[in-house]
């Protein structure tokens, strides 16, 4: 935080679109702010809504005469969570992939993403209102693990082998970002010096041997477990506890088991925004997009700043041919996370299907301000290059 605005006197002027007017001046209370409820003569910071530029009659005569005479200065919106420490600049939030973006960078579904969130291998470089953003170094450490699934290992057999390494050398707690680890087939081997070692020391050990119940299902195909599904009763497990063993099912593909399982959670500990948020995108795996929707509305009703419900929210209606909710789905997932990405992407193209290609346009381009070197990024510069009246065909 920029500890220059302690003890200053700040005045909120128009409408914020991060957060509301109340809770700015509290969080700013917080930080040591002096914060007027009106601008007045004392003002020496005005703070100003980034959608209410230029300023235009927001500010009266006198106002007017301290900032020419030098006696107030203006921030900006962004420019004062800035200062708070609460977001990135500008030239770094380009540098950041949302789980949906990573997902389609890697081929995988986002919901693999998500577990290895959950797991803590890879680790978000912020999060806005929930939603995880990872920079470059957790992309790469992301390709290693889609590396490993990839030569057939299961996501249980990863971290067992990343567990090892790590008590291994027990000052590193990421072995896959901190090390130099090679990865042959289903071997994890640690480089050093001219040598290559595996998880128990030994030289070249072979992953081959790992645990048959951990291990690719004859064929190759994608990685299962063994795990029984007991139905859990809420006397015997947690919440928590059941929401860990309905995850440890999803990773399994034990989809319908897992969603029971999150059910009983709920039932169990009453409702919860992340809960609902997790049993929706196992619906939508499974089909059920009347559920998945249903799921997405409570995790809202729970967290109305839940940006990526709403967002996903925005899809599923899409989806189902519902687009003017679709894109108010959108337009909501905005006024809570102004620089979300994804939302942009996604309102850019509901607002070409319905027609409102120029509004489009300006989601397009907002789009390539905030994720430049995204993988959605060429078909945003493709929809700009192209005509007006091109532009629903290039949406489909």
């Amino acid at each position: 935080m920029d500890t220059s605005l302690s003890g200053r006197r700040v005045a909120l002027v128009g409408k914020l679109s991060g957060m509301g007017r109340r809770e700015a001046q509290q969080l700013l209370r917080s930080h040591g702010v002096l914060v007027a409820d009106e601008p007045d003569e004392h003002t020496e910071l005005i703070v100003v809504g980034d959608q209410d530029l230029p300023l235009g009659d927001l500010l009266g005569e006198q106002l007017r005469g301290a900032l020419e005479a030098g006696r107030a200065s203006v921030l900006t919106e962004t420019q004062l969570w800035q200062r708070l420490g609460l977001v990135e600049s500008q030239q770094n939030v380009q540098r950041l992939y949302t789980p949906a973006m990573l997902a389609d960078l890697l081929q995988l579904p986002v919901a693999v993403i998500r577990r290895w969130h959950r797991r803590g291998l890879i680790i978000p470089a912020r999060q806005v209102h929930r939603l995880p953003y990872f920079d470059f170094q957790e992309v790469a450490t992301a390709r290693r693990l889609a590396e490993l699934l990839a030569a057939g290992m299961s996501p249980q057999a990863i971290e067992k082998k990343l567990a090892q390494l790590s008590r291994l050398l027990p000052s590193v707690q990421r072995p896959l970002a901190q090390l130099s680890v090679i990865i042959e087939g289903k071997q994890l081997l640690l480089r050093q010096g001219d040598g290559l070692i595996d998880s128990a020391g030994q030289l070249r050990f072979d992953f081959e041997s790992i645990e048959a119940d951990s291990i690719v299902a004859a064929g190759g195909d994608e990685a299962v477990s063994t795990v029984p599904f007991v139905e859990p009763s809420p006397i015997e497990k947690s919440p928590e506890q059941l929401c860990d063993l309905a995850a440890s099912l999803e990773e399994a593909g034990e989809l319908e088991p897992a969603a029971e399982t999150y059910r009983t959670a709920l039932a169990a500990g009453g409702p919860r925004a992340e809960t609902c948020f997790q049993l929706a995108e196992l619906l939508y795996r499974l089909g059920d997009l009347a559920g998945a929707r249903e799921r997405y509305y409570q995790a809202l009703e729970l967290d109305e700043d839940y940006v990526e419900a709403r967002a996903n929210l925005g899809c599923v209606l899409a989806e189902t041919g519902r687009l003017e909710l679709a894109e108010a789905a959108f337009a909501g997932a905005l006024l809570s996370h102004p620089d979300y990405p994804d939302a942009h992407y996604h309102r850019a193209r509901i607002l070409d299907e319905l027609g409102r290609n120029e509004e489009a346009g300006e989601h397009w381009r907002a789009f390539l301000a905030l994720a430049a070197d995204s993988p959605w990024a060429d078909h945003a510069r493709d929809r700009l290059a192209r005509p007006i009246g091109d532009q629903r065909a290039s949406s489909d």
